[in-house]
């Protein structure tokens, strides 16, 4: 299937490319149904099935005014889809012998120790227990894209909760707390590893820091006309840690950034990571079948299974709510399936965006998308799941 479908959205044609195996009809049906019933703007999707891409389709348009079609080469920002490929990049480093899951970070990054962090450890920053979701002091807007201001700041934070004893989702600071030890350690930024050893040996276009020869092909990203409130009055430490988490600095988000050449070049591994849903199924392609494919070795197979690996389970301080995490990788919960298998692993991003891989299936697949939908229950990537397995349970 290719070209103009027969669908219309608010009275005009709906733009999907690509192509889909007969077997997989109802991948095809959700994803042009995300348009025709969920409101979707723009979006694509891959599926690999056996280490052979089943489906690849793209539609809708790349731009709020809706003049410019997706194309396949259409790439996009996916949010906290780059949080599993930067624990990937961390996890390079442990594999090269060049750092240990349970050694402290300040022995790497003697400056970290201050304020309490001398026994945070690579396993801690990747579990979402290092207690360092947000920045106390206030930092100006634009302040995520200067990496050396964020490491000083991270440098003078203290744990919100001793370090190992709960865990909460480092919405933003994650990536550089992993990003300052792969440069310590390497002399290469996160982003240049991630291109160097894994995406560009896999052929899979997915990038941390944007090169600006490729920003002619980025969708533009529908951020909302309307940010929320900030709490009135004092807050309690408890609700600036959840404020700041997201809103210091005020664009650490993506909100005033997310569509500017400053923010697509910048590399802020939690948040700004662009790709090809093609490309981020391929990553998982790998990973899929136990971390290596076509020759190349993403990950070696013990590592990831113990990146796979239950780490924190249960109430959430920053989400309020329960979140479960592997090194990097969130895995399934019953609120929050990924397919029926309990190995499957992947992230989720922002808007629904969605890399996720089952090896029992022998599934990888990519969402990503231009419109910042349900973050939580994403009826979009739901019915994309489920579309999945049916196809695969042959009910095409």
């Amino acid at each position: 299937m290719s070209g103009l479908v027969s669908e219309e959205v608010e009275g005009r044609p709906l733009p999907v490319g690509g192509f889909c195996e007969e077997a997989f009809a109802p991948v095809r049906r959700a994803f042009v149904e995300n348009f025709t019933l969920r409101g979707e703007p723009g979006a694509a999707i891959a599926l690999i099935v056996g280490g052979r891409v089943v489906a690849d389709l793209w539609g809708g348009w790349r731009d709020r005014a809706r003049s410019a079609p997706w194309q396949r080469e259409t790439l996009v920002n996916f949010f906290s889809i780059g949080k599993a490929l930067s624990a990937l990049c961390a996890l390079k480093l442990v594999e090269k012998g060049l750092a240990d899951l349970d050694e402290p970070l300040a022995r790497t990054w003697p400056e970290f120790a201050a304020c309490g962090k001398e026994t945070i450890t690579l396993r801690h920053a990747l579990s979402h227990r290092a207690g360092l979701p947000a920045i106390r002091a206030p930092l100006p807007d634009g302040a995520m894209l200067d990496w050396p201001l964020m490491i000083r700041a991270l440098e003078a934070q203290t744990p919100w909760w001793e370090p190992g004893t709960a865990h909460g989702y480092h919405v933003n600071t994650f990536g550089y707390l992993l990003g300052e030890i792969i440069r310590r350690r390497m002399g290469v930024t996160l982003g240049t590893l991630l291109r160097d050893e894994i995406a560009g040996p896999l052929g899979a276009d997915a990038y941390i820091g944007l090169p600006v020869a490729e920003h002619g092909r980025a969708a533009e990203f529908l951020w909302p006309a309307v940010n929320p409130p900030a709490p009135e009055g004092v807050m309690s430490d408890d609700v600036l840690m959840k404020w700041n988490t997201y809103w210091n600095p005020p664009g650490i988000s993506g909100a005033g950034w997310i569509n500017t050449t400053a923010w697509r070049s910048a590399e802020i591994p939690s948040t700004n990571g662009h790709g090809t849903a093609r490309g981020v199924a391929r990553i998982y392609s790998a990973l899929a079948n136990g971390g290596a494919i076509d020759g190349v070795e993403v990950i070696a197979p013990s590592l990831l299974r113990e990146a796979v690996t239950e780490h924190s389970y249960g109430p959430d301080r920053v989400l309020e709510r329960d979140s479960r995490f592997g090194l990097g990788f969130q895995l399934p919960q019953p609120e929050r399936t990924l397919g029926p298998n309990a190995g499957a692993f992947g992230h989720f991003g922002a808007g629904g965006s969605l890399g996720f891989c089952d090896p029992e299936a022998g599934v990888a697949f990519a969402y990503v998308t231009n419109d910042m939908g349900p973050r939580w229950q994403n009826p979009r990537n739901r019915a994309l799941i489920e579309a999945i397995y049916l196809g695969l349970e042959g009910k095409g």
